[in-house]
């Protein structure tokens, strides 16, 4: 009885609260935390057509800026569907760290990296790792996916891991990217951000500006290594930080 008065007050979503934040099991049970629907998004087909056909120009362009030095001790920051965290545990002879909130997506994880992954369930926001013990952090398509709050912890949190000249890396959605039909079609971007409910904000807030905001808190500051390196018509990016 109880189940069915909370499918007809669409509140479904409260099964899969267990240590997970409100705004991920309200907006994304059904791709993240459930395990049939995990198991349908993480192929190939599936993942591509979400990402407009880009998937594998954005995991080759997050790992070309990833390998153009020693990327040292390494954390993932949230599971991602696809082969991009195998490929990041076989670029360095050192174990990658990847932190979720969610077991399902830990679980795909761990079976496609085996031995090479170290795998945590936390929060982004609020990280159990000490300050400075990592070299690179990688954000792969998290921030559009947190309302505005979540975004500022976790980049606080993930410019605190970070040792003295390590950097940030973030692979998104471009900053209103009006190069793009996609973006350009007031029906395109109003579907798109309803199926994304905090990506309208994400796409109107400076990144620049919110590092430096996440540094500050953290008494560190942080520079943009070059320029984002634009996919599919400025519609998403690779943006690279460092620590200085």
């Amino acid at each position: 009885m109880a189940e069915e008065r909370w499918l007809r007050k669409g509140l479904f979503y409260r099964y899969f609260l267990d240590g997970v934040p409100d705004y991920l099991a309200r907006n994304y049970w059904w791709a993240y935390l459930w395990k049939p629907g995990a198991w349908f998004f993480d192929h190939q087909p599936i993942i591509n057509a979400i990402l407009f056909g880009q998937y594998q120009r954005l995991m080759g362009e997050t790992l070309r800026v990833i390998q153009a030095r020693p990327s040292g001790r390494m954390l993932q920051l949230s599971c991602v569907y696809g082969k991009l965290t195998p490929s990041l545990a076989g670029l360095d002879s050192r174990r990658l760290h990847l932190t979720d909130v969610s077991p399902v997506q830990l679980g795909i994880s761990m079976r496609k990296a085996g031995e090479k992954l170290v795998a945590t369930r936390m929060n982004a926001e609020s990280l159990g790792y000490r300050d400075g013990v990592f070299d690179t952090v990688l954000i792969f398509f998290l921030m559009h996916e947190m309302p505005p709050e979540a975004r500022r912890r976790t980049l606080s949190e993930a410019i605190r891991v970070l040792s003295p000249k390590g950097r940030l890396v973030i692979t998104e959605y471009g900053h209103e990217p009006n190069a793009n039909p996609i973006y350009r079609f007031r029906l395109s971007r109003w579907i798109i951000g309803k199926l994304e409910p905090f990506l309208p904000g994400f796409w109107r807030e400076e990144l620049d500006v919110s590092m430096k905001n996440a540094a500050s808190i953290n008494r560190k500051t942080i520079k943009r290594n070059g320029k984002d390196v634009p996919v599919f018509k400025g519609f998403y990016r690779v943006a690279e930080y460092e620590v200085e």
